[in-house]
């Protein structure tokens, strides 16, 4: 379920709005700068489809949204339990707790998620926009905006990314953080 949450930056307890309403989340993002997006396959994808059957899939979207926003580099994010990797659990709990922290890139922030859940929280003009993405789900975020990212206790997610520049991943993070005030992605999804 995609959801919107937006709390005043001093007082995360007071919720001023609570959406699931695609079209009210659409122009809420909008007046802050923020692109929010649905997307379908072009066929379905099965379970664990590798890299190359996910791009194909999602091409001509991928095509559109490199052209129109300048990205040469494209990448693919696979988070969660894989049996696999025995270290994996490890990697992900440090991963987790680095997004934490409100930062903000030199690079836009263009994900879109092909499975799973996932959290970006907005620091903008005095308020925090808590956007829950879910599958289907494309959110762009100007450069420089700041925010933090929560994948959950267990996260469990696949990502298109996209960047203008080989680095735009790299991370410029803030002294005084205020995430930690405020509700995690599995607080959030506990309250629906």
């Amino acid at each position: 379920m995609t959801l919107l949450q937006i709390m005043p930056e001093d007082a995360p307890e007071t919720v001023q709005l609570r959406t699931e309403d695609l079209d009210v989340i659409r122009e809420k993002l909008l007046r802050i700068g923020v692109r929010f997006e649905r997307w379908h396959a072009t066929h379905r994808l099965p379970a664990g489809a590798d890299d190359s059957t996910i791009m194909r899939a999602y091409r001509s979207h991928i095509a559109h949204t490199r052209t129109e926003g300048g990205y040469g580099f494209v990448d693919i994010v696979h988070m969660g339990p894989t049996p696999a990797h025995p270290d994996r659990p490890r990697k992900t709990r440090a991963a987790r707790k680095k997004f934490l922290a409100e930062h903000f890139h030199d690079d836009d922030v263009v994900r879109f998620f092909v499975t799973g859940t996932g959290c970006f929280y907005l620091h903008v003009a005095g308020r925090v926009h808590a956007v829950v993405c879910t599958a289907g789900d494309l959110l762009s975020v100007p450069s420089r905006t700041v925010h933090w990212f929560d994948m959950g206790e267990r996260p469990d997610f696949t990502a298109i990314r996209f960047f203008q520049k080989e680095d735009g991943w790299v991370c410029r993070f803030l002294p005084d953080s205020i995430s930690a005030r405020f509700p995690t992605l599995d607080d959030l999804l506990v309250t629906t």
